[in-house]
């Protein structure tokens, strides 16, 4: 497909949201700019063509978008677009599969209990020390639970194949065995970067694992064990307020929410 054929589909697209979906000029409008935003960064990055394995393309445009200081609202909007669009090409045949349905943002709220301020959060996240591999390891798995806004369970149930650092992004398994995939910022990619050459192979003893974050002897680190670590992270960092991993996650989106940028 070259490019004038991606511009027909999008107006292919747009002709199906308004006689099909009835949705107004001005949303037709939005979801217009949107996509041919989408489009010309696919040319910038040397495509030509839109595709079923397109997922690592859409989160770099994200990331991009990120960039360039759009709101975590704005983004929103743009992935509602290009999800509806790469679902379309899907639904009529055009590519073989939607890669867009496995990209998720984690969902803000305006009302946000158990908030840590960006200063607490700062704090709890450079507590863990460097000097153990215990400490860059959990060092590496509090910046991946806020940069990422995981549950918990989530955190400890990414395997190695699961962590794209290169690409900025985690493929995540949620609630219903769903998958998604998470970007990660740059504090978040540097420090599991660090812990992967120097603290896991250390954690191992020779014992093999498909986990990312283990404990002694291979082991992979449980939701309890996390607990227990934030737990002693928050009363070192002389935090006041109670901190779960719940607390952490709402954090996360209420400063995504406040500031439109990934912090971390």
């Amino acid at each position: 497909m070259e490019t004038g054929d991606l511009n027909a589909w999008i107006d292919r697209f747009l002709n199906y949201l308004l006689v099909e979906k009835g949705l107004s000029r001005a949303t037709l409008d939005a979801y217009s700019r949107d996509l041919l935003r989408y489009a010309a960064f696919l040319g910038q990055s040397g495509r030509s063509t839109a595709g079923g394995e397109d997922a690592p393309l859409i989160l770099k445009h994200l990331i991009d978008l990120r960039s360039a200081g759009l709101g975590a609202r704005s983004r929103a909007r743009h992935l509602v677009a290009v999800r509806g669009f790469y679902r379309f090409l899907a639904q009529e045949k055009l590519i073989p599969a939607d890669p867009a349905k496995l990209i998720d943002l984690p969902k803000t709220s305006l009302k946000l209990p158990d908030v840590l301020s960006v200063e607490e959060v700062r704090r709890l996240l450079n507590a863990p020390g460097s000097a153990s591999p215990q400490g860059i390891r959990d060092a590496a798995m509090l910046e991946v639970l806020y940069a990422a806004g995981l549950r918990v369970s989530e955190l400890v149930g990414l395997k190695l194949l699961d962590v794209h650092l290169d690409a900025g992004f985690v493929r995540v398994m949620g609630k219903g065995s769903k998958e998604r995939v998470v970007p990660i910022g740059q504090y978040a990619r540097e420090k599991t970067l660090l812990y992967l050459s120097n603290a896991r192979s250390r954690l191992l003893a020779d014992r093999p694992s498909p986990h990312l974050f283990i404990a002694r002897a291979g082991r992979p680190i449980t939701r309890q064990g996390f607990w227990k670590l934030l737990r002693r992270y928050a009363e070192a960092a002389g935090l006041i307020k109670r901190v779960t991993p719940h607390s952490l996650r709402h954090s996360f989106a209420s400063h995504l929410l406040e500031g439109g940028a990934d912090l971390r």
